[in-house]
């Protein structure tokens, strides 16, 4: 394809104080113990489209802030330096000022951009005064300013910037996977079967293998799996699904487990579920005593009675394991997901405020006693309250009350939990609010985000430990302004009676939303080769169980598709 890169740098004024740069700086001395003397940032936007010269001046005039910016279409001047980071996003990993940049250039231009062309952002970090050899600069920006699952990083000399790096590159994706869908066959022993859920990052012990083997071996026989050409081997679709519904993350199966506890006396106890007894049971309770619980343990977030218009909607959620490895982008999509609960309780509610709790190591631990793969406590909680500030801010949702608390044995794992509450009318469309159902003949219709391969494995992945090989994309990316616009856009078709039940694509994706959806109807049929994809060459599972956000599903009456 010919070459249709350019680009446009912007920069703050020299006069202008950079706040990011003196926090970076700051983070540079304090958490890494590294001399530096300056940071200066500056951002990159990168255009694979097919643009003129006089359209490139267009967008850097409109994307420029005259009163604190200078910019240029090319290159920008720089003064000497010691080292430059740049951070982009690797191929296929969502870019949010990207995407909405190119939203932007539609209004800019008068036409929008192709299918196949797009913007991408990166920032440029400036480190002056900083006696540091090449392997200290990687190591800020592997420490602080990337996280390399997701981003990528090239470290440039003042001498290699003059002989014309960072050379303009966009992370495309290049080359598309052949689609097939693959069998797995189980008919191995127990290190066999082992191994395949290890390497799928299926997170299925070997017990729950062998009932997947043996339950296949009697679904062979049935008639109905013939004529469709299965036989006893799973497909990936069928074992990938199973995984995420088998998953902590959904299953709750420690909370759902009968337990035998022994008191102080001896005295054993046989527990059916912690869940059962203790939470269920004692709402239970409170619901036979008190008139204004409108739906609880049933739907995506709980219904409570407000007054003789309103009902309150709450939820509250955990997002440990991917704020462990990505915390910004992991309390972002824990935050926008609460978010995305309480939009799908009953017929949905309008989201009002965000509350947050989180438990880390405390910030000041040495580094030599943080273990290899883990990021240490004082960024985890830094990166994670940003990623829920934003995840709210962004979504137009306000923060209101939160809570802290340290201890060494979040070390290796933080607890962040993530609350939203929301408010909706007694009865929309005639109808009371706190009721949804799916009806045979509904159209299953997503809204909201396309799917892409962020957030794969991200229910299976939180039932396991973390390592320094842990699943680049179970991290989900999230999109808090997709979000909005979808929640407006729901709003609207909620309050005409468009659609018969709503709830979220979070974990599994659309295997968990048409799943949940279709169970009172008796069944779905869908053509994944109609999913809205974020780029080509996902392979059916990944459609299927996609977790990346901004994602809802409807039952709506075929009348009312238009």
């Amino acid at each position: 394809m010919p070459d249709t890169l350019s680009r446009i740098e912007i920069d703050l004024k020299p006069e202008i104080p950079d706040a990011r740069g003196r926090g970076v700086a700051q983070a540079i001395r304090t958490h890494l113990g590294l001399a530096v003397g300056d940071v200066r940032t500056r951002e990159y936007y990168t255009f694979d489209a097919a643009l003129t010269l006089a359209e490139l001046e267009r967008i850097r005039e409109e994307f420029t802030d005259p009163v604190i910016q200078i910019s240029s279409a090319g290159r920008l001047p720089a003064d000497p330096f010691d080292w430059l980071i740049v951070v982009g996003f690797k191929p296929g990993v969502t870019d949010n000022v990207g995407r909405t940049a190119k939203a932007a250039l539609a209004d800019i231009l008068g036409r929008r951009l192709g299918e196949g062309e797009a913007v991408y952002t990166s920032t440029g970090y400036f480190l002056r005064g900083a006696r540091l050899a090449r392997e200290d600069a990687r190591r800020v920006a592997g420490d602080l300013l990337a996280n390399l699952l997701i981003e990528t990083v090239e470290v440039v000399s003042w001498k290699e910037w003059q002989a014309g790096r960072p050379e303009v590159r966009a992370p495309r994706i290049n080359g598309v996977a052949e689609i097939r869908v693959s069998r797995h066959d189980l008919s191995g022993g127990d290190a066999d079967l082992t191994e395949i859920s290890r390497a799928g990052h299926l997170s299925l012990t070997i017990e729950e293998m062998r009932a997947i083997r043996d339950h296949f071996l009697r679904a062979a026989t049935n008639p109905r799996r013939r004529e469709a050409g299965l036989d006893e081997r799973p497909t990936d679709v069928e074992l990938e699904m199973l995984a995420q519904t088998w998953s902590e993350h959904c299953k709750h199966k420690i909370f759902s487990a009968a337990v035998d506890y022994a008191d102080e006396a001896g005295r054993v106890r046989r527990i059916d579920s912690i869940f059962k007894t203790f939470v269920r049971a004692t709402t239970d309770e409170v619901g036979r005593r008190v008139p204004w619980l409108v739906s609880v343990f049933k739907d995506d977030a709980g219904i409570i009675s407000f007054n003789d218009r309103l009902n309150l909607c709450f939820k509250v959620e955990t997002h440990n394991s991917p704020s462990a490895l990505e915390p910004y982008g992991g309390a972002m999509t824990g935050i926008v997901g609460v978010n995305r609960d309480a939009l799908a309780a009953g017929l949905g509610a309008e989201l009002t405020i965000n509350v947050w709790g989180y438990c880390f190591a405390s910030p000041f631990t040495p580094a030599d006693r943080v273990p290899e793969g883990v990021m240490h406590p004082r960024r985890l909680r830094d990166g994670v309250h940003k990623g829920v500030i934003d995840g709210g801010n962004q979504s137009g949702i306000p923060y209101a009350i939160g809570w802290e608390f340290y201890d060494w044995r979040y070390l290796a794992k933080p607890m962040v939990y993530c609350g939203t509450l929301g408010l909706m009318p007694k009865t929309v469309a005639g109808r009371p609010s706190g009721e949804k159902a799916a009806r045979p003949g509904d159209r299953v219709v997503m809204v909201g985000g396309r799917i892409g391969k962020d957030g794969i494995h991200g229910a299976t992945f939180s039932s396991i430990e973390l390592h320094k090989d842990s699943p680049v994309q179970a991290v989900q990316i999230g999109d808090p302004i997709t979000q909005k616009k979808m929640c407006d856009f729901l709003k609207e078709a909620r309050d005409a009676g468009f659609y018969n039940a709503i709830t979220d694509n979070g974990a599994g994706g659309l295997s968990s939303s048409v799943g949940e959806m279709a169970r009172k109807p008796g069944g779905a049929e869908g053509d994944l080769g109609l999913a809205p994809l974020k780029y080509a060459g996902l392979q059916p599972w990944e459609i299927w169980l996609s977790e990346a956000q901004e994602r809802m599903t409807l039952a709506v009456p075929p009348e009312n598709l238009p």
